[in-house]
């Protein structure tokens, strides 16, 4: 008779405990979402920069190029 009240004070206990981590886990996750994050209209995607930065590479190597061309 013993075992069920054990059974059944321990299915409580994990309930009591998922329901802690879950309100703890939304706490946190609440504290990082405050700060200055930039919304993704202002930022610039991923293909931006890849072209900003083969563009920025092309430039040097059209310098480079016309360095060597006048030496």
């Amino acid at each position: 008779m013993a075992l069920p009240s054990v059974w059944s004070e321990m299915r409580v206990g994990i309930l009591l405990l998922s329901v802690l981590s879950l309100l703890s886990a939304r706490l946190v996750g609440a504290g990082q979402d405050s700060g200055s994050v930039i919304p993704a209209e202002s930022r610039p995607c991923v293909d931006c920069h890849a072209f900003e930065f083969m563009q920025r590479a092309l430039q040097d190597l059209k310098k480079t190029a016309y360095n060597l061309d006048t030496r």
